[in-house]
C-alpha cells in the first residue's frame, strides 16, 4: 500500500471525477493508495481541509502557511494552535517554509512565519512539512536549532542539492519527493533520489500540481502517487512493493497522531 504524503485535497480538478472527491479517492484506493495527508497553504482555508480530513477515515490533515502565501501579514501563532488542537485529524504543521525563487523581498515575513510554526510544533509536538525553494542557507539556519530541540520533519516536494538533503536528514528530516522526480529534466534530482536510502524519503503527488510523467501537464491527483513510487522503484533498482513498504512505514513513523484506518470510509463513515 501506497500513501500519498503531501496533496491539496481541496484544489483538485474533480471534473474527471464527476465533481465527486470521493470519487477522485476511491481512483487512488484502487490502485493500492490507503492514505493522503491533505496540506493547509493558509489558515482561511483550513476549515476546508479539515473537513476532508475529518470525513474520510484515511485522510489526515495539516495547519499552516505557505511562504507565499497571500500576504495577511505576520502570523498569530496562537491562533495557528487553536487551529491545529481543533481536531486531532490535525497531524503537522505546515506547509511551512521559505522560497526566495522569485527574489527575497518578502523574507522578514516569510521568516517570522517560519520561525512562528517551528515553535508551535514544537509546542504541541507535530512535525513539519517544509517548503524551501532557493532558500537552502536560510532553511538550514531554521532547521538546525528546531531539530535540536526534538522538532521532526520532512522537506517536501524536493528539489535542492544532494548536500542539503544530506543535512536535512542529520537533523532527522525526511525528504519527499514528488512528480518532478520523473521530469526528463530532473537528472540532478534523479541523483539525488538514487543517493538516499530508503529509510529517509517519502513519496507525493503535490496534486493538483505536478503531475508526474505519463500524466504530464495534466491537473494531478493522488492515484498517480503510484507512478511517482514506480518510477522510484526502478530508479533504485528496488520492487514498487519494497518502495511502498519503505515510504509507508516512514509516512506513519513521522506523522506518528496518523493511525492506519478502514480503508474507503468517506461522508458515510465520518470520523468523530
Amino acid at each position: 500500500m501506497f500513501v500519498d504524503s503531501h496533496c491539496h485535497l481541496d484544489r483538485l480538478d474533480l471534473k474527471p471525477f464527476d465533481q465527486s472527491l470521493d470519487k477522485a479517492l476511491d481512483t487512488a484506493r484502487s490502485r493500492g493508495v490507503s492514505g493522503f495527508l491533505c496540506v493547509d497553504i493558509d489558515l482561511d482555508n483550513f476549515e476546508a481541509v479539515k473537513g476532508i480530513a475529518e470525513s474520510h477515515a484515511d485522510v489526515w490533515c495539516s495547519a499552516g502557511v505557505h511562504p507565499t502565501a497571500d500576504d495577511h501579514g505576520p502570523l498569530d501563532g496562537e491562533v495557528l494552535k487553536q487551529l491545529a488542537r481543533s481536531s486531532d485529524r490535525v497531524v503537522a504543521i505546515g506547509e511551512c517554509g521559505l522560497d526566495y525563487f522569485r527574489g527575497d523581498e518578502t523574507r522578514e515575513l516569510q521568516l517570522q512565519r517560519l520561525d512562528t510554526q517551528l515553535a508551535a510544533a514544537l509546542e504541541l509536538d507535530l512535525p513539519v512539512i517544509i517548503h524551501t525553494r532557493d532558500a537552502r542557507e536560510d532553511t538550514l539556519d531554521r532547521l538546525r536549532p528546531f531539530a535540536d530541540k526534538g522538532g521532526r520533519g520532512v522537506l517536501h516536494c524536493f528539489t535542492e542539492s544532494l548536500e542539503m538533503a544530506r543535512a536535512a536528514i542529520d537533523f532527522g528530516f525526511y525528504i519527499s519527493f514528488s512528480g518532478i522526480v520523473t521530469f526528463k529534466n530532473a537528472a540532478e534530482l534523479q541523483a539525488v533520489a538514487l543517493a538516499l536510502p530508503l529509510a529517509n524519503i517519502l513519496i507525493e503527488t503535490d496534486s493538483p500540481y505536478l503531475a508526474p510523467v505519463p500524466h504530464r501537464g495534466r491537473s494531478n491527483h493522488p492515484a498517480w502517487v503510484v507512478d511517482v513510487a514506480h518510477f522510484l522503484a526502478d530508479l533504485k533498482g528496488v520492487s514498487a512493493d519494497e518502495l511502498a513498504e519503505a515510504t509507508t512505514r516512514n509516512f506513519y513513523d513521522l506523522f506518528s497522531r496518523a493511525t492506519p484506518g478502514p480503508i474507503g470510509m468517506s461522508s458515510a463513515g465520518a470520523v468523530s
